[in-house]
């Protein structure tokens, strides 16, 4: 063995078998950040790692027939050897990429989700590219970015005009090449670009409006103004795009276009950098976001965007485990209600208001609140998505909260949450292939979402496949340590009869680091059949404030407490059959006429 080993070493055969190995799981690494950010189609990731399974062992052989010139006659126990290196190497690259495909792998659907006609383009329908950021400081992206928002912010209150959100338009570069195709996929007439150039108090915005069909120029400008006189230039360049559209503006959609937020122009930009990070959506920029709309508010107690900011802050952050609702909302409420008396006009801080009084089960005064911030800014998608997935589904009317979805959708296409939220709401509504097939749509869109996988297994729970439902859940887990994954994951394996794995999890939850709900524990119990213990968990989240019950009445997952005394009593409490009756009608009358 001693001369074998001496033979391989002078081939070189194990440093080629580890160096290859190891360039080869870094490259998988690679490609795994890249498809992801680009949207590489499954098929090419599945290429790539196979060639590099078939390429180890091709470079295995090329290094035994290619080693030294010496080197003896084969031996049977060299061949033994070379064949179990090439097999441990193929194994690991082999279970990496099945690893790595575990990841986002579909279950088989039943039926492929039926074609339709794309629906008609309005002529007057725009979507705001991002702006390039042409400051030598590349730091001041932020307010490249801030421009671009505030200029769609003005659109979105015209309503005759479609305006595509920008979480959609985000996902294009500031110039891209072929803007008829990026039209057609955001289902407008026309697509606005521009840039940014800021220097010390100095800006320069150059702007171009483009007819996407035919890639022609209808009009373009440029502003050298001074950072005071920048919401003119945001005022400018929305009138003259009305004005090109020919949309005719009412008293109210004029004077919005005219607004100035503030006159201080020092917080005007911290507000930008506000936004800026919470457009981030996770813990530690959400607050950094609130840093930043305090500190503007410090200059300016009068700026109702940046208390609008704050409110927007305190209703996301219990959703990424930054505060728990009980301390947040509040905060939040009191925040948007100040937004709101400053600037009665802004729909936004309307809409996130009623988002939180979704959360404390003020289900009549959500739905006003809901409504008067689709009346002042119309293409406001997060507002359409926030009414679709939150009271309407509390009361029950499900065909109204998918069509909220199916607006915002058209305003924001490319949505990640928009998608997964109308496939909850189909779920909600009992239609699984509908919901299967959107869910579908959501993981095209980003198949490391966690969210559309665990939202993929309550869809498939629902429909009677447990055991596809158990393997989403599974892969929500490994995709994040949301709690509220990890307990779905544990009722499911409850009601499959595996009790150690679920007891397992239960504890895993009382450990948890991140803020979990009450709710989720009972789910647990509740697989376990105990009753009476989840029944103590969900009392308890009620009294401590959570908001997590809100859908009681409806909640798929809470159905086999229906009946039970201690849950109809707390149901009750919650949305009281006779409120929720009247809510309802009222819901589907409003429904029915603004159709």
């Amino acid at each position: 063995m001693n001369d074998v080993w001496q033979r391989l070493k002078r081939r070189k055969l194990v440093q080629w078998a580890i160096a290859y190995v190891a360039a080869a799981f870094a490259l998988l690494q690679g490609i795994d950040i890249v498809a992801q950010q680009f949207g590489w189609p499954e098929g090419v990731r599945r290429g790539i790692t196979l060639a590099l399974v078939v390429g180890f062992f091709v470079t295995l052989v090329l290094a035994w027939y290619h080693g030294e010139r010496g080197a003896q006659r084969v031996s049977t126990t060299e061949l033994l050897i070379l064949a179990l290196l090439l097999s441990l190497g193929g194994a690991f690259l082999w279970r990496y990429a099945a690893m790595s495909q575990a990841k986002i792998a579909f279950l088989p659907v039943a039926s492929a989700p039926s074609s339709s006609v794309a629906p008609a383009i309005p002529e007057k329908s725009i979507a705001v590219l991002p702006f390039e950021n042409l400051s030598s400081e590349k730091e001041n992206a932020y307010f490249a970015d801030g421009i671009q928002d505030e200029i769609l912010t003005r659109l979105t209150r015209i309503g005759s005009l479609k305006v595509i959100s920008r979480t959609s338009t985000a996902h294009y570069a500031s110039s891209p090449e072929n803007l008829p195709e990026i039209a057609r996929q955001l289902g407008v007439a026309n697509i606005l670009e521009g840039s940014v150039q800021k220097s010390g108090d100095a800006v320069r915005v150059n702007v171009q409006l483009i007819e996407a069909a035919n890639d022609s120029h209808l009009w373009a400008d440029t502003f050298d103004r001074k950072l005071t006189d920048v919401f003119g230039v945001e005022s400018e360049i929305a009138k003259s795009i009305a004005d090109t559209l020919r949309v005719k503006l009412s008293a109210p959609e004029a004077q919005a276009l005219n607004e100035r937020p503030t006159e201080n122009s020092q917080a005007h930009e911290l507000y930008l950098k506000g936004m800026y990070f919470w457009n981030k959506r996770n813990a530690a920029d959400l607050k950094k976001a609130l840093d930043f709309f305090n500190q503007a508010i410090a200059l300016d107690p009068n700026y109702a965007l940046a208390w609008s900011g704050v409110a927007q802050v305190y209703v996301l952050l219990p959703l990424y485990g930054g505060d728990s609702p009980a301390e947040a909302l509040p905060k939040a409420k009191e925040a948007a209600q100040k937004a709101i008396a400053l600037d009665p006009t802004l729909g936004v801080p309307h809409a996130t208001l009623g988002n939180i009084l979704t959360g404390t089960f003020e289900f009549a005064a959500s739905i006003r609140e809901f409504e008067k911030a689709i009346e002042l800014d119309p293409n406001d998608a997060t507002t359409h998505h926030w009414f679709g997935d939150s009271v309407l589904e509390c009361i029950g009317d499900n065909n109204r909260a998918i069509a909220e979805h199916k607006r915002a959708l058209e305003l924001d296409p490319l949505s990640l949450a928009i998608n997964i939220d109308l496939a909850y709401s189909y779920y909600m509504a009992a239609r699984y292939p509908e919901a299967i097939a959107q869910i579908h749509k959501a993981l095209e869109l980003d198949p490391y979402s966690y969210l559309a996988h665990y939202n993929f297994g309550w869809i498939l729970q629902a429909s009677g496949d447990l055991p596809a439902a158990i393997v989403e859940y599974e892969k929500a887990v490994a995709l994040d340590s949301d709690p509220f994954a990890l307990a779905l994951l544990g009722q499911a394996q409850a009601l499959a009869g595996n009790r150690p794995a679920a007891l397992e999890i239960l504890q895993k939850l009382t450990v948890a680091k991140r803020y979990v709900p009450d709710y989720s524990v009972a789910l647990v119990y509740l697989g376990l059949g105990e009753k009476d213990r989840a029944m103590d968990w969900l009392e308890k989240s009620i009294a401590e404030g959570q908001p997590d019950l809100n859908v009681i009445r409806f909640d798929p997952l809470l159905k086999p407490l229906h009946g039970n005394p201690r849950f109809e009593a707390l149901a009750e409490k919650i949305a009281p059959a006779r409120v929720l009756a009247a809510l309802t009608t009222n819901s589907k009358s409003y429904f029915r006429k603004t159709e």
